[in-house]
């Protein structure tokens, strides 16, 4: 057993937040590889993953090391990392969540002209911003900026001010190359990104309603696994309506609606239906 001091209860905190944590070295680094792993020859499956835990003892494989599971965080394999750590990390994309990293003055007035207001974190430099949704990673997407969500960590500078807003698209939008077109961020943040006509292409306007009503029974219905359910509901109806840009606030609100009486928070609502976004890339 580990003795738990200084940056160790710091990440044993985070777990308690849902926020996969792990140690950093020296320069805001994460540790190396272990020696079963050393060069890749374990094949490093645990950064395909969206979040950790990294499949070997040892608290390798960068970002995909994060974990919420105290015991592993506090297993004998990690003591000599938590002697040798510098600083906490975390997974944003593990917890369903997106960090802006600003780097300097600019970047911030940049953010705080385009991007609604959010939860914000002072760094040694400048701010994290942070999102509530998932997206890929990217760094320099714009002068002083980086994208830090899935397949990436940030380090831990403290629960930060402000309450936290929705990814909204003008995020997802730096990503993208300035050779590809970008649609226009609606206001609601939750509404799929790419805007067509105001009735379904494919098919009718009563194919939605259908599509929405069945929607609220298979929630309704559920007898168990109900967050899966949601999540399988969401994707379900973001995969037939979600490009045509027929879905509208009070479509979505239905769902929710039907989600938060089975008992789920509007938070999960929030982050399965970012989920089921991602999964399709919206």
């Amino acid at each position: 057993m580990t003795t738990v001091t200084g940056h160790l209860r710091t990440a044993l905190q985070l777990t308690e937040l849902g926020l996969p944590a792990m140690p950093l070295r020296e320069g805001k680094l994460p540790f190396g590889n272990c020696r079963t792993c050393t060069r890749s020859a374990c094949g490093d499956r645990p950064h395909m993953k969206a979040a950790g835990p990294c499949e070997c003892p040892a608290p390798c494989h960068g970002w995909a090391a994060a974990t919420t599971d105290p015991d592993i965080l506090t297993s004998p394999a990690w003591a000599g990392a938590w002697r040798q750590a510098a600083a906490v990390a975390y997974h944003p994309g593990g917890a369903a969540l997106t960090v802006l990293d600003l780097d300097n003055a600019d970047a911030i007035a940049w953010a705080r002209e385009t991007l609604p207001a959010t939860k914000t974190v002072t760094t040694t430099r400048g701010e994290h911003w942070i999102y509530l949704g998932t997206m890929t990673s990217h760094n320099d997407v714009r002068p002083g900026i980086d994208i830090k969500s899935a397949w990436s960590y940030a380090r831990w500078l403290g629960p930060g001010t402000g309450r936290m807003a929705l990814l909204p698209d003008a995020v997802r939008a730096l990503a993208v190359k300035e050779t590809t077109p970008v649609a226009a961020a609606p206001s609601n943040g939750v509404v799929p990104v790419r805007p067509g006509d105001a009735v379904c292409r494919h098919r009718s306007p009563a194919y939605l309603e259908r599509g929405i009503a069945m929607g609220e029974q298979r929630i309704t219905e559920a007898a168990s696994g109900v967050h899966a359910t949601v999540y399988r509901t969401f994707l379900a109806v973001l995969s037939a309506h979600g490009w045509c840009g027929c879905l509208t606030e009070a479509h979505i609100i239905r769902l929710f609606t039907a989600a938060q009486a089975k008992g789920e928070s509007l938070r999960h609502c929030e982050i399965a239906w970012t989920n089921a976004r991602m999964k399709l890339g919206m």
